[in-house]
């Protein structure tokens, strides 16, 4: 079912060029002519207002160009700037009003991509970099662990950060402060559990190696929390490898479809029992086809990921998604139209494309298992004519080590799952799952 917007917004009076401002009065005869001659050219200049298109374009910022040929990881096609799509006979087009400039969809099972924009540029992440975050530190720290905030945890988060409103001499579990990094985006939240793992540059060490270890090439991080800094870069496939793992990992599923939670505020007295008690605030996902807003339904069978939005990186959003027996992986980067939930309308676009052409188009790449045997093996099924993995794709979805779903411990669950296979790889054996276990109640959620 396409998905539809609401809008209670009135349509706005075209935009007409501003009649110049009056020019001062002036005594001196002699200038008369000259303020003639300068009023006739406002006016003029008023009936044919320069558009933006207009003249060779030096008080326009440039469009920066993708590389002409960027890295090929998950097939040589992928590393072509441009569109990339193969539409069969009878497959719907591609949707009109696209300007990001990075984009992608993918099978999130198969691995399969089915369409991708510039899928390789490296550009600023934003926010989406907290889905490496989290699939780094995830498996880490048990859920009800606690920690006492300190001054030092909060050093060095960014001028103008999305907070969730952790404050220093506070205590918070472990699970208070995934909500605050997932719903609220909380750079407060990121910079506490990267104190905790040893601080921010053993964090970033970690980040980078399981960047590598995942094959994500395109990626280079410089801090946690994707707050724009010189040098960090990922890139629409890159995002897409992170959230693939992360959401092998239930803790991390759990986070990234909550809507709504309770986040640990101050300390008070009770007004009646004089008692101190820990009062608790509501806070909402920021991401907007999760839970909607005034002019934006939320997305039919959304399960998160996550969302940014920086100067550099403009809006950043990596989403998956689930209709009948089809989950979906799309990412975007930085629409060029500056509409508010933009990002989001782009990428619903996409999400709906996706479900109807999965299976009329031909895969233009594959997204690769970790390790080295992951590119080695996209590598052989695109020599063999299989960019997307084909028949075989099934067996190279592969995120987490058998045994452990990287959540704190225990195994995949049956619960949730309707069939499921596994395959080994030589690197290592990995737990593979043809239905993945997203969770029910998003499966089940309708529109309001």
């Amino acid at each position: 079912m396409p998905t539809t917007f609401r809008t209670s917004r009135t349509p706005r009076a075209p935009r007409t060029a501003e009649a110049p401002p009056p020019l001062p009065r002036t005594r001196r005869r002699g200038r008369s002519a000259a303020v003639a001659a300068l009023l006739a050219s406002c006016l003029l200049a008023a009936a044919h207002p320069a558009l933006a298109d207009d003249g060779p374009g030096k008080d326009k910022p440039k469009e920066p160009k993708p590389p002409a040929a960027m890295s090929t990881v998950g097939g040589t096609q992928l590393g072509k700037p441009g569109t990339q799509v193969r539409l069969k006979a009878g497959a719907p087009p591609l949707p009109k009003g696209l300007t990001a400039r990075s984009w992608m969809v993918s099978d999130a099972e198969s691995g399969e991509v089915l369409a991708a924009h510039n899928a390789h540029w490296r550009l600023p992440p934003a926010s989406t970099l907290k889905m490496l975050f989290a699939d780094t530190l995830l498996p880490k720290f048990r859920k009800d662990q606690t920690h006492k905030v300190e001054l030092s945890d909060l050093a060095g988060v960014g001028e103008g950060s999305s907070l969730v409103g952790v404050k220093e001499k506070y205590t918070y579990s472990v699970h208070d402060l995934w909500l605050g990094v997932f719903l609220r985006s909380g750079n407060d939240a990121v910079h506490v559990l990267s104190a905790m793992n040893g601080g921010k540059p053993q964090t970033v060490r970690d980040m980078q190696a399981h960047a590598d270890e995942l094959n994500a090439r395109d990626t280079h991080v410089v801090s946690p929390d994707g707050y724009d800094e010189k040098g960090q870069v990922s890139s629409a496939y890159d995002l897409t490898l992170f959230a693939r793992s992360g959401l092998r990992k239930a803790d991390f599923r759990e986070y990234a479809s909550t809507a709504r939670a309770k986040f640990p505020g101050e300390v008070k007295k009770d007004k009646k029992t004089k008692k101190a008690k820990r009062e608790h605030f509501e806070i909402q996902n920021t991401n907007r086809l999760l839970t909607g807003d005034t002019d934006l339904d939320p997305y039919e069978g959304i399960a998160g990921v996550k969302n940014g939005s920086t100067t550099q990186a403009g809006a950043t959003f990596t989403g998956v998604a689930e209709r009948g027996d089809r989950v979906l992986l799309v990412t975007v980067m930085n629409p060029a139209k500056n509409e508010h939930n933009e990002v989001y309308r782009e990428t619903a676009k996409l999400f709906d494309w996706g479900f109807k052409a999965a299976d009329a188009v031909e895969p233009v790449g594959t997204l690769v298992a970790p390790g080295p045997d992951g590119v080695v093996e996209a590598e052989a099924n695109e020599k063999d004519g299989v960019a997307g993995g084909g028949r075989n794709s099934h067996q190279q979805a592969a995120a987490v080590p058998a045994g452990g779903d990287g959540a704190g411990g225990g195994g995949w669950t049956a619960a949730g799952i309707a069939g499921g296979s596994l395959a080994l790889l030589a690197a290592a054996a990995y737990a593979v799952h043809r239905r993945w276990p997203l969770p029910d109640m998003v499966r089940r959620r309708s529109r309001p």
